[in-house]
């Protein structure tokens, strides 16, 4: 394209250009002003390929870069109205076609690129857009499966934030009725393509978690559409809102091949706002056929059991104790008293042999007391005045008062004579 282009403007057109001014000399602006006349009325808009090198985006937005190819190079910048447009981020290394005008720069004679759109090379710039955005949630942690909220087995109240016109809410409503008409829609309003949409999305999942009564679930999307008209649920503001919303959040974006970026910040993901609405709603007839098949397995088992409990109820009255009771407590009783005759058997001989060791230790005792003694003519004498028994002789004095005890009988007499032992 640059060659044909270029090959218009042979030698003899800037000759001819600049011929009123070859007799005497001009000076530079009016040469960089000849030159910025001539080049810009000669190379008309086109689109240019090459990389981004030296990029660089001061606090005034424009962007500056430089756009290469193998052999050489020409400097570029994006005005901030136009880099305001872009949904995807220029960065070094990336390969582009970029559309706009060449310009001479007249107070430093330096020429650049003005570019007033790019695209990328190789992928359309929503693509590319998408993956970058992508990569940096994913590092973020936005995607992570591990911050997903499971979504209520039977919600009472659900929000929608989609457009109320839309035949994603029509198709949505049809399939709850049908499945489980119990559950209240709360439906949030919002533009969901073209200027606005974001801004409306995100405003309406923020509104979700402040409506009373609360809501179990919160879907957010639309029907089918290209990617450009599914683009808002790419949004980087809506993503976000999805991610932090403290409610189970469904995203039903009815376009099944492509995946959005909201689809994946979501708690569930939906193909579609009908597909949404079966995951969400408990169906009606499965539940009214696990409630039968429950009843049915409940009623099997309590009939085991009470089969099982009649079984052990038969085994337990076939035994002797309740079969013949009066057998068993006169079983009882003859044990009973033959425990008592062999106790009493047991306590007599005992007894016995308790009498007769008391009859040998009373024969004992007898053959040593001094009452056996004294029946063989023998004597014990005492001093009268305190009791003492008297043994020898030495112990008493002439006059002393003896008490004598005999085996029958006792009497008191004086001592007269002492004859001591040698």
């Amino acid at each position: 394209m640059s060659g044909d282009l270029f090959g218009k403007l042979g030698e003899n057109d800037f000759v001819e250009a600049s011929k009123p001014r070859a007799d005497k000399p001009i000076t530079v602006t009016q040469l960089n002003q000849l030159v910025k006349s001539t080049l810009e009325q000669q190379v008309p808009r086109l689109w240019v390929a090459g990389e981004i090198s030296d990029l660089s985006r001061p606090s005034s937005g424009h962007i500056y870069f430089s756009l290469k190819d193998n052999e050489s190079q020409i400097r570029a910048v994006m005005w901030r109205s136009a880099a305001a447009k872009l949904n995807f981020k220029l960065e070094d290394g990336l390969a582009i076609h970029a559309f706009g005008a060449t310009e001479v720069y007249v107070p430093r004679g330096t020429y650049q690129f003005i570019a007033h759109k790019i695209e990328p090379q190789g992928e359309g710039a929503l693509q590319l857009a998408f993956r970058q955005l992508h990569a940096k949630l994913s590092q973020e942690g936005l995607f992570d499966p591990g911050r997903k909220k499971r979504l209520p087995p039977m919600p009472k109240r659900v929000g929608f934030v989609t457009s109320p016109s839309g035949a994603a809410l029509k198709d949505f409503l049809e399939v709850i009725r049908r499945r489980w008409s119990n559950i209240s829609i709360v439906v949030i309003p919002a533009r969901v393509q073209g200027s606005g949409s974001v801004e409306e999305i995100v405003r309406g999942i923020k509104l979700a978690p402040k409506i009373d009564p609360k809501l179990d679930i919160l879907v957010v999307g639309r029907g089918g559409g290209s990617l450009e008209d599914l683009w808002s649920f790419n949004d980087e503001r809506v993503v976000r809102a999805v991610a932090a919303c403290p409610i189970p959040t469904v995203s039903a974006v009815g376009h099944e091949i492509d995946v959005t970026l909201c689809d994946l910040a979501a708690d569930v993901r939906a193909l579609t706002p009908s597909e949404a609405a079966e995951r969400i709603a408990p169906s009606r007839a499965e539940l009214e056929d696990a409630l039968r098949q429950y009843h049915h397995r409940m009623t099997h088992s309590v009939r085991r059991q009470m089969q099982w409990l009649q079984r052990r109820v038969n085994d337990i009255a076939r035994r002797p104790v309740l079969a013949r009771p009066q057998e068993i407590l006169r079983m009882r009783s003859q044990m009973l008293d033959q425990l008592e005759g062999r106790i009493q058997r047991v306590m007599k001989h005992r007894l016995q042999l308790l009498k007769a060791k008391l009859s040998e230790r009373a024969s004992s005792l007898e053959a040593l007391s001094p009452l056996s003694v004294l029946t063989r003519g023998y004597a014990i004498a005492q001093r009268a005045s305190n009791g003492e028994v008297i043994t020898e002789a030495r112990q008493l004095a002439v006059n002393e008062s003896v008490r004598i005890i005999l085996k029958s009988g006792q009497f008191v007499a004086k001592v007269e004579d002492i004859t001591a032992a040698d």
